[in-house]
């Protein structure tokens, strides 16, 4: 028996293989989030975030020429750059979207009418006529280049305190936390209470109690919106941040009421007895001895229902509406998919601020988190 109990299974390479692939799958989406949501949008459109550290060779958007004109030797000529304000190597440029590569870098491209153009590597240009170009429409440059690595803030500044164009997600930002925050805290209080009596106290009718709360969990929480919100209605707290705290506490209860439970049951005996015998009220040992030993279970579903609260769109919908005052943050992520579809750095950056403040929560509670989904497993 010894032999047996001793050696290891040979699949045990498999194991680690699949949790070295399922944290891979998981890690490096986030990571590609994270790159991106500090990269241009020129930068996420023409690469991947795994090429952000290397030079990118990119066609970029056309520029129209502009500039003061000076007249020269009886000529016209309008002088400038193309890339004022980054250090761009251009490669090949052209003055149609057909022909984008037709010019090498100091190569004249005749415009005609006399009109010549040229650009050198660097993006300065020369346009020159015997002509006025007050009343000519000047030419578009398509330009192929070279871009070094390019990082910026200005995502992050746009997103979190923009207000113009329904960019800014700020606002859903603090909206998401009014509503997660409490809608997190008050469930957790109710249940405590909930589940210590339901593990130490005896009464009549405690076994259909507990038999109540395992058959609500596998009610659909969709069956009781529109009746919920016609109640909140009719007691005046409808579309408002009250009416979607008891939502979300109500939605919460049967699993905080279970977990809870079956972690204080399994709290040792002697314990509360010896509590009792000493004289100490339920309150005193609920509040002096059950708690701080069921911290584990406690964050363990703070996790859970924060979690929840904070990426739920249809409950913040049907019970806080989608006014932009009132929109939480996923709300707002649909909202800038239909309206900034083509702005990769703004949804980007917005998703990842979505999913940050989650994973600090995660990270910060996770030790706690099979501990208390493993009370009441094992005797």
């Amino acid at each position: 028996m010894a032999l047996f109990a001793s050696r290891k299974s040979g699949l045990t390479w498999a194991v680690h293989l699949t949790v070295v692939l399922l944290v891979a799958l998981w890690v490096f989406p986030t990571f590609g989030l994270l790159v991106s949501s500090f990269r241009t949008s020129d930068q996420i459109s023409s690469s991947g975030w795994w090429k952000a550290l290397s030079t990118q060779e990119t066609q970029n958007s056309p520029v129209r020429i502009a500039g003061e004109e000076d007249e020269v030797d009886g000529k016209f000529v309008i002088r400038g750059e193309l890339f004022p304000t980054s250090d761009t190597e251009l490669s090949n440029w052209g003055t149609s979207s057909l022909k984008p590569n037709a010019y090498e870098p100091g190569e004249v491209a005749d415009l005609g009418d006399g009109n010549t153009l040229t650009v050198d590597n660097r993006g300065a240009f020369v346009l020159s006529g015997p002509a006025s170009f007050a009343e000519q429409r000047s030419p578009r440059v398509f330009t192929t280049a070279a871009t070094p690595p390019e990082f910026t803030l200005q995502n992050y500044e746009t997103v979190l305190f923009s207000s113009r164009g329904g960019e800014g997600v700020g606002q859903a930002f603090i909206n998401t936390l009014t509503v997660s925050i409490p809608a997190t805290v008050i469930p957790i209080l109710i249940a405590a209470f909930a589940a210590y009596a339901l593990a130490w106290m005896r009464f009549p009718g405690r076994a259909l109690l507990i038999a109540a709360v395992v058959g609500l969990l596998v009610v659909p929480l969709q069956l009781a919106l529109i009746p919920l919100l016609t109640l909140h209605n009719q007691v005046g707290i409808g579309k408002s941040y009250l009416g979607i705290w008891l939502a979300h506490t109500g939605f919460g209860l049967p699993l905080a009421i279970y977990l809870l439970r079956n972690y204080m049951v399994g709290l040792p005996r002697d314990i509360i007895e010896n509590a009792r015998v000493d004289g100490a009220t339920d309150f005193q040992i609920f509040t002096r001895i059950v708690l701080p030993l069921s911290f584990p279970a406690l964050a363990s579903f703070a996790i859970f229902q924060f979690l929840w609260t904070w990426n739920d769109l249809l409950v913040a919908l049907v019970f806080l509406g989608a006014s932009d005052d009132k929109l939480v943050l996923t709300g707002r992520l649909v909202n800038l998919m239909g309206s900034r579809g083509g702005d990769w750095e703004i949804l980007a950056t917005s998703a990842f601020v979505s999913i940050a403040v989650p994973l600090m929560v995660f990270f910060a509670m996770q030790r706690y988190l099979v501990r208390g989904l493993l009370a009441g497993s094992v005797k």
